[in-house]
């Protein structure tokens, strides 16, 4: 993943998710100053569309990286990260179809439902998304180190394109370099 991507993600990510819980704060937490208001914060109106505003740009972001790693790292089964990639990546469907279709529904009760299911996998989303990002190499140990370099440096193309074809694996009591 290119920085230009990672950074694409989770400036995204942040946004969305930043304007969406104080969307929620505003809208389910807060009082109205007026009992006929239709609205409980003056900027309650803004943030909700910039959150409408910055989703798009979160699905293109995610869009991105969605073959080259995401689909990459699940279909090689790769360990690391796989738990909290595997929550990003199966609460993505739902948190963007709620989203899209909280937009259009206008039956109440499918409508706090979809919300209900927007917001749950939105916070699932961002959770795994956190848990996600790498710890800094100074707070890992030295073995897991070596572990993930390991691979790393198997589920990358090797140089060329060509496929090595099919290696034979140890056998009990052989010894391996």
């Amino acid at each position: 993943m290119s920085p230009f991507e990672k950074w694409a993600v989770w400036i995204t990510s942040g946004g969305t998710g930043l304007t969406g819980l104080v969307y929620w704060w505003m809208a389910d937490w807060l009082q109205p100053l007026d009992e006929f208001a239709v609205i409980n914060h003056p900027l309650q109106p803004w943030v909700l569309k910039a959150h409408v505003l910055m989703a798009p740009l979160f699905v293109f972001a995610v869009g991105l990286v969605a073959v080259e790693h995401i689909w990459r790292q699940y279909t090689l089964r790769s360990r690391a990260g796989r738990r909290s990639g595997l929550l990003s990546m199966w609460t993505l469907g739902p948190m963007i179809a709620t989203g899209y279709l909280i937009q259009v529904v206008t039956q109440v009760g499918w409508l706090e439902a979809l919300a209900w299911t927007h917001l749950v996998a939105g916070i699932a989303y961002l959770v795994g998304l956190v848990l996600h990002h790498p710890v800094p190499r100074r707070f890992v140990h030295p073995l897991m180190q070596r572990r993930h370099a390991r691979e790393r440096a198997a589920s990358r193309p090797m140089a060329g394109g060509t496929d090595p074809g099919p290696t034979r694996s140890a056998q009990p009591g052989e010894l391996t370099k």
